[in-house]
């Protein structure tokens, strides 16, 4: 059986890495969820993809002298001000809204949702008894240098979470060997192709679990990388036909931003 990894969430039904994404996703049978780790102007850690938060928050309204700085730049206190969930239903970026696929209940739900501390992923996660694939990104200035690896760990041991429903995923491989260096029993997964320019090289013996984007290889390349007992997660498969050859080609696992449309 295929793993289905909710990217963000589910973010199609829901607006992306927050709670109730996650809380979809699981509703959704989803085998885990995965989200990116963000660091604050105060050294916080919060759920965030776009370095500008303007996409999937209300920033533009509630800071517009601000526009376009980084999440970087604002303190917790500020992005928890945010509404990071109204923006869904107008924007509707998987036109899920229009296809009556999202109830006007939990439309109404959605307005108002905040940012995610990670520290609230971490502890739905548990709650849920579910598992959290946290994405370990290059964080934008002034936090290009903040100890990413060290700051997680930390909460993670803080929050109680462990490698039974945790692992970390990254394009940045030093940051996983030194986590693994550091405490071996956690599950690293390397992402590939996240960068035009980026190489797509399944040599490196350290990893057994990559993530590759799956527009840079062919269903043929993908077998042969299979046969060759590697663990591929391709993301981010959201077409039907695309989701039914992946799966035939033997793939741990799908990244996707519909849950809902993977057979299990």
């Amino acid at each position: 059986m295929v793993t289905v990894i909710a990217h963000r969430g589910a973010r199609s039904l829901a607006p992306e890495n927050t709670l109730a994404a996650a809380r979809k996703a699981h509703t959704l049978g989803a085998h885990l969820w995965e989200t990116d780790v963000a660091v604050t102007a105060d050294d916080h850690l919060i759920l965030m993809h776009d370095d500008a938060m303007m996409r999937t928050t209300n920033v533009a309204e509630r800071f517009p002298d601000r526009i376009p700085a980084a999440f970087s730049t604002y303190s917790l206190a500020d992005i928890r001000s945010l509404d990071a969930g109204s923006w869904f239903e107008r924007d509707d970026p998987f036109g899920q809204v229009a296809a009556g696929a999202v109830s006007r209940g939990e439309l109404a739900r959605y307005a108002g949702e905040k940012v995610p501390t990670l520290r609230e992923a971490f502890e739905l996660t548990l709650e849920l008894d579910w598992f959290l694939n946290l994405e370990l990104k290059a964080q934008p200035t002034p936090k290009h240098d903040f100890d990413v690896v060290g700051a997680v760990l930390t909460l993670a041991d803080e929050v109680g979470i462990g490698a039974n429903h945790l692992l970390f995923s990254s394009a940045r491989f030093s940051w996983l060997k030194t986590l693994k260096q550091r405490r071996p029993e956690f599950e690293v997964q390397a992402i590939l192709g996240l960068f035009p320019q980026d190489p797509m090289n399944f040599s490196d013996p350290f990893f057994d679990t990559y993530n590759p984007r799956h527009t840079r290889l062919s269903l043929d390349q993908l077998k042969e990388q299979v046969k060759r007992g590697l663990k591929l997660n391709p993301y981010t498969i959201n077409d039907d036909e695309l989701i039914v050859r992946l799966i035939e080609t033997g793939v741990t696992g799908l990244i996707t931003d519909f849950p809902q449309r993977v057979p299990r």
